[in-house]
Protein backbone atom coordinates (compact mmCIF):
# COMPACT_ATOMS: atom_id res chain seq x y z
CA UNK A 1 0.00 0.00 0.00
CA UNK A 2 1.35 3.21 -0.74
CA UNK A 3 2.81 5.76 1.92
CA UNK A 4 0.49 7.75 4.15
CA UNK A 5 2.33 10.60 3.98
CA UNK A 6 0.99 12.00 1.01
CA UNK A 7 -2.59 11.71 2.67
CA UNK A 8 -1.49 13.51 5.75
CA UNK A 9 -0.02 16.35 3.67
CA UNK A 10 -3.65 16.79 1.45
CA UNK A 11 -5.53 16.55 4.64
CA UNK A 12 -3.31 19.26 6.50
CA UNK A 13 -3.80 21.36 2.96
CA UNK A 14 -7.31 20.78 3.58
CA UNK A 15 -6.83 22.23 7.21
CA UNK A 16 -5.07 25.16 5.65
CA UNK A 17 -7.54 26.45 3.84
CA UNK A 18 -10.02 25.89 6.57
CA UNK A 19 -7.74 28.66 8.61
CA UNK A 20 -7.31 30.52 5.39
CA UNK A 21 -3.50 30.30 5.44
CA UNK A 22 -2.79 29.57 1.73
CA UNK A 23 0.57 29.64 1.69
CA UNK A 24 1.03 26.80 4.46
CA UNK A 25 -2.16 25.18 2.13
CA UNK A 26 0.78 25.60 -0.75
CA UNK A 27 3.70 24.08 1.33
CA UNK A 28 1.41 20.98 2.39
CA UNK A 29 0.51 20.31 -1.24
CA UNK A 30 3.82 20.73 -2.74
CA UNK A 31 5.02 18.36 -0.15
CA UNK A 32 2.45 15.84 -0.89
CA UNK A 33 2.51 15.76 -5.09
CA UNK A 34 6.62 15.48 -4.48
CA UNK A 35 6.09 12.79 -2.04
CA UNK A 36 3.69 11.57 -5.07
CA UNK A 37 6.10 11.69 -7.44
CA UNK A 38 8.16 8.76 -5.63
CA UNK A 39 5.69 5.93 -6.77
CA UNK A 40 6.04 5.14 -10.61
CA UNK A 41 2.89 4.26 -12.04
CA UNK A 42 4.05 0.78 -13.70
CA UNK A 43 5.08 -0.24 -10.67
CA UNK A 44 1.98 -0.26 -8.71
CA UNK A 45 -1.03 -2.39 -8.85
CA UNK A 46 -4.44 -0.70 -9.74
CA UNK A 47 -5.70 -0.19 -6.09
CA UNK A 48 -2.51 1.74 -5.00
CA UNK A 49 -2.55 3.71 -8.37
CA UNK A 50 -5.87 4.63 -8.18
CA UNK A 51 -5.16 5.81 -4.32
CA UNK A 52 -2.40 8.25 -5.38
CA UNK A 53 -4.83 9.52 -8.25
CA UNK A 54 -7.60 10.69 -5.89
CA UNK A 55 -4.73 11.92 -3.23
CA UNK A 56 -2.92 13.81 -6.38
CA UNK A 57 -6.48 14.87 -8.10
CA UNK A 58 -7.28 16.49 -4.42
CA UNK A 59 -3.96 18.06 -3.45
CA UNK A 60 -3.88 20.43 -6.91
CA UNK A 61 -7.20 21.07 -6.02
CA UNK A 62 -6.18 22.53 -2.84
CA UNK A 63 -3.01 24.15 -4.68
CA UNK A 64 -5.33 25.62 -7.20
CA UNK A 65 -7.49 27.21 -4.93
CA UNK A 66 -4.97 28.62 -2.55
CA UNK A 67 -2.60 29.95 -5.50
CA UNK A 68 -6.00 31.71 -6.85
CA UNK A 69 -5.96 33.15 -3.10
CA UNK A 70 -2.43 34.32 -3.58
CA UNK A 71 -2.83 35.89 -6.74
CA UNK A 72 -0.31 33.42 -8.10
CA UNK A 73 -2.39 32.96 -11.60
CA UNK A 74 0.09 31.44 -13.83
CA UNK A 75 0.90 28.85 -10.82
CA UNK A 76 -3.08 27.54 -10.58
CA UNK A 77 -3.50 27.64 -14.08
CA UNK A 78 -0.59 25.12 -14.71
CA UNK A 79 -2.69 23.12 -11.94
CA UNK A 80 -5.24 23.46 -13.69
CA UNK A 81 -3.71 21.84 -16.76
CA UNK A 82 -2.55 18.72 -14.73
CA UNK A 83 -5.35 18.34 -12.94
CA UNK A 84 -8.35 18.63 -16.20
CA UNK A 85 -5.52 17.70 -18.69
CA UNK A 86 -4.84 14.11 -17.08
CA UNK A 87 -8.18 14.01 -15.17
CA UNK A 88 -10.21 13.98 -18.46
CA UNK A 89 -7.96 12.49 -20.60
CA UNK A 90 -8.26 9.60 -18.98
CA UNK A 91 -11.78 9.13 -19.67
CA UNK A 92 -12.35 6.44 -17.44
CA UNK A 93 -14.37 8.33 -15.04
CA UNK A 94 -11.95 8.28 -11.78
CA UNK A 95 -11.51 11.62 -11.93
CA UNK A 96 -15.32 12.74 -11.59
CA UNK A 97 -15.40 9.84 -9.01
CA UNK A 98 -12.83 12.21 -6.83
CA UNK A 99 -14.92 15.22 -7.42
CA UNK A 100 -18.34 13.03 -6.08
CA UNK A 101 -15.72 11.48 -3.05
CA UNK A 102 -14.67 14.88 -2.10
CA UNK A 103 -18.28 16.61 -2.04
CA UNK A 104 -19.71 13.32 0.29
CA UNK A 105 -16.81 13.83 2.55
CA UNK A 106 -17.30 17.53 2.35
CA UNK A 107 -14.22 18.56 1.52
CA UNK A 108 -15.14 20.29 -2.10
CA UNK A 109 -17.82 22.70 -0.15
CA UNK A 110 -14.30 23.93 1.32
CA UNK A 111 -12.64 24.34 -2.24
CA UNK A 112 -15.76 25.73 -3.85
CA UNK A 113 -15.62 28.70 -1.30
CA UNK A 114 -12.75 29.46 -1.97
CA UNK A 115 -12.67 29.25 -5.53
CA UNK A 116 -15.99 31.39 -5.58
CA UNK A 117 -14.09 34.11 -3.60
CA UNK A 118 -11.50 34.51 -6.20
CA UNK A 119 -13.84 34.99 -9.15
CA UNK A 120 -15.39 38.10 -7.65
CA UNK A 121 -18.25 36.70 -5.56
CA UNK A 122 -19.62 34.23 -8.52
CA UNK A 123 -21.25 31.40 -7.91
CA UNK A 124 -19.81 28.23 -8.96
Amino acid sequence: MADRRPEKACEQACESLKQQDYEVAVKHCTEALLSLSQYPPAHLPEPCQAQIDRIKIETLLYRIASFLQLKKYGQADEDCRHVLGEGLAKGDGSFRAVLCCMHLKGKLQIVSNVLSKSLMGESL
